[in-house]
């Protein structure tokens, strides 16, 4: 028997849920109610307790996340609610988010696969590629694109996937890593536009030049991994951490920038809470930091012509 600790006297075990719980209906909501009765941090895909309930619920039952809402009346067969209440467990007791827990996360509209080896795609990057980085570049002039840090593979098989013309690299200096990036370049079709290359940040990338580098890398400062919730425990440590201020890696590839970057692109980089830092060491360059109408923060544009500016700070 697997139980809910005593901690939640008033929830029902996962024994009883298999016996009293009788629709998916009735499922999704006793999921919530255990999502909220054991504050839950949400932040792996969703924001909120009813999605990830839906999304752990249809997937042990086989069902497409779009599935029919009419659906939700139909009753679950006995086996169908061992396996929800295993993975309900696993979510609630061991802490595990729902993508490693279904094997996908959903990222620009695409769905990855994903496992403990990368970290879960949730970059408000994203939603820049959907606008195809708009204002800041003419997406019919872009040809080439760089994503490094590429863990999952995500960013760049997006930036793919909405610049079709366009050849795309991806980079990790994780072995784990990027084998789960070509995992998905295959699964998902895009053999002939995306390259998986093996490199610590531009080591393996010399005479290649870039229209658009877009990095979602390591960047979360000591205090900040030491107050991780246990979800983010489950994800590669590498992926996240990156020193005292978090600039571990962005120091590393400000520098380089420049002679990877063609005439006219750009570099998007993603800090997150790290940008504090980053505008106390180089107080003499002007950020441009993005906004996002779905949430998220701590993601700064230099232009191929703010860099060479400014490489003389970077090198130091």
């Amino acid at each position: 028997m697997v139980a809910i600790p005593d901690s939640s006297q008033d929830l029902l075990s996962i024994d009883e849920a298999i016996s009293e719980l009788a629709t998916i209906r009735d499922f999704l909501r006793w999921s919530v109610s255990l999502f909220n009765e054991h504050q839950l941090v949400l932040g792996h895909g969703f924001d909120d307790p009813w999605d990830e309930a839906v999304a752990l619920v249809l997937h042990a039952l086989h069902l497409p996340w779009d599935t029919d809402v009419r659906i939700q009346d139909a009753r679950v067969l006995p086996a169908e609610r061992k396996v929800i209440c295993s993975l309900l467990a696993r979510r609630v007791l061991e802490r595990v988010p729902s993508a490693y827990l279904t094997g996908v996360g959903w990222f620009a509209g695409i769905p990855f696969q994903v496992d403990q080896r990368v970290l879960i795609p949730r970059s408000p990057i994203g939603e820049l590629i959907e606008k195809q980085f708009a204002p800041w570049i003419d997406p019919a002039a872009v040809e080439s694109i760089l994503d490094l840090c590429t863990g999952s593979g995500c960013i760049g098989i997006a930036c793919a996937q909405y610049f079709p013309d366009a050849l795309v690299d991806c980079a990790d200096l994780s072995e784990d890593a990027l084998d789960v990036a070509e995992r998905n370049v295959l699964d998902l079709g895009f053999e002939q536009q995306v390259n998986v290359i093996y490199s610590d940040l531009f080591e393996a990338l010399d005479g290649r030049t870039y229209d658009i580098i877009v990095s979602n890398p390591p960047y979360v400062d000591k205090q900040d991994m030491d107050a991780l919730a246990d979800e983010f425990h489950h994800e590669p440590r590498m992926g996240l951490e990156a020193g005292n201020d978090g600039l571990d890696i962005v120091r590393k590839m400000l520098p380089e920038l420049s002679r990877h970057l063609n005439p006219g692109g750009i570099a998007v980089i993603e800090v997150g809470n790290s940008w504090e830092a980053l505008e106390d060491a180089y107080p003499q360059v002007g950020f441009t930091w993005l906004e996002f109408e779905r949430g998220g923060m701590g993601v700064f544009l230099l232009t191929k012509e703010q860099i060479d500016h400014h490489q003389a700070d970077f090198v130091l």
